[in-house]
């Protein structure tokens, strides 16, 4: 495996970028800390704000993040560096959210859209994939990408589907009126740079998908942005919608980070709009190398129309959320057998990786065997009030 630098997996203008995430210390400290990335260096602010959901609900987030003090706890590269090596004596990154809800738009673009069916179809067998892709596009015959979701155009298209005897219910959240929105893992349940994500052990054709993931406060309000692999069980959704809990939410099944990017005068939403999301899987065991490119700007739904379809008078998330944008990457590029197609073998690396957010590195192995998730939410506010931290409720809940 190639060695990134760590350098290369944080912001390209690191010295500009105002980031935001949380570190475990050990010694008095031992807990989760809240830190602030300013000019590639990196302090805890956590005696000013104890969780990123209260962070976010601040309208001086940026102002605190950008100046607040703080204890000085080094380059940013140094935790880059100590998370690849597995050096635990140094602060260690965790996924940049905690008391957020993490959520995930599904079928987003034209490619994932195919994919699903192509799973739904195939009914979980991997080795009829190659055969169901090929025939799908021929009976569509159309370019899904110039439809727009919930269109007459895309009304028009799904009764010409549904007289071909080709609707499915993926085509129904890529082109009808409702996106598909679900709740991808719990609070405090993802991982961050450098830990193992986890595939259930009853997967066999299974994929990372790389996402841009926005942070979200309690009032729908978008403030920052961070790279997310919404690690995906292709044959267990594939064999029914319906276990779309047990293909998305295991241990490790969401990663998150290395930062999130808060927005300011040099990164917004047309930022997010306008990335291109790289994704690059390299094998430990077979030299496998795959590497691809996702355009946002070919997403079918704006990033702001998947918030309204999350948050608003119909739900509220009175602790902010994350949220997945959902990928147009399915890896599809054959592995172990001529047409087989992809799927993970243990011990993968995968990098996800944007200029403006850095590179999210996480390695593959079983959700059995990695690291058991044991620190929740009461775990949190304990640990907070031995420090003598205390949370912020939200003006609502005051």
């Amino acid at each position: 495996m190639k060695e990134a630098s760590s350098t290369a997996l944080l912001p390209a203008d690191l010295a500009d970028a105002l980031l935001v995430g949380r570190v475990w210390r050990g010694g008095d400290v031992n807990g989760p800390c809240v830190v602030a990335v300013r000019g590639g260096e990196v302090f805890d602010i956590t005696a000013h704000v104890a969780t990123t959901a209260d962070l976010f609900e601040r309208e001086d987030a940026a102002a605190l993040a950008r100046s607040a003090p703080g204890e000085h706890l080094g380059p940013a590269t140094a935790l880059i560096e100590a998370a690849l090596a597995g050096d635990s004596t140094t602060p260690r990154l965790l996924a940049p959210c905690d008391l957020q809800a993490i959520k995930a738009c599904g079928v987003t673009f034209a490619v994932s859209l195919l994919e699903r069916v192509i799973e739904e179809q195939a009914g979980g067998d991997a080795a009829r994939a190659d055969t169901l892709r090929g025939e799908l596009l021929a009976t569509i015959g159309t370019d899904l990408s110039s439809i727009k979701p919930g269109s007459p155009d895309a009304e028009k298209l799904k009764q010409e589907f549904i007289s071909r005897g080709a609707w499915s219910q993926y085509m129904e959240v890529g082109i009808g009126p409702y996106a598909e929105v679900f709740s991808k893992s719990q609070p405090m349940s993802a991982v961050g740079f450098g830990a193992d994500v986890g595939l259930h052990p009853d997967s066999k054709w299974n994929n990372p998908e790389p996402e841009i993931v926005l942070a979200v406060n309690s009032r729908g309000q978008v403030v920052g942005a961070a790279l997310g692999n919404d690690v995906n069980l292709r044959d267990i959704e594939g064999r029914s919608a319906l276990l779309l809990g047990k293909a998305k939410d295991n241990n490790g099944s969401c990663a998150i980070g290395p930062f999130i990017r808060l927005f300011d005068e040099r990164f917004t939403l047309d930022s997010v709009r306008n990335a291109e999301v790289r994704l690059t899987i390299e094998g430990p065991d077979d030299g496998f190398e795959l590497d691809g490119v996702s355009m946002m700007r070919q997403i079918s739904r704006d990033p702001l129309d998947l918030v309204a379809q999350t948050c608003g008078r119909h739900h509220q998330y009175p602790d902010g959320f994350m949220l997945f944008l959902g990928t147009m990457f399915s890896p599809i590029k054959d592995r172990d057998s001529a047409g087989g197609g992809f799927t993970h073998h243990l011990g993968d690396r995968v990098t996800i990786a944007t200029p403006a957010l850095g590179g999210l590195v996480n390695h593959v192995q079983r959700s059995d065997t990695i690291a058991p998730w044991t620190f929740g939410v009461r775990a949190l506010y304990s640990n907070l009030a031995r420090r003598g931290l205390q949370v912020q409720p939200t003006e609502n809940n005051q």
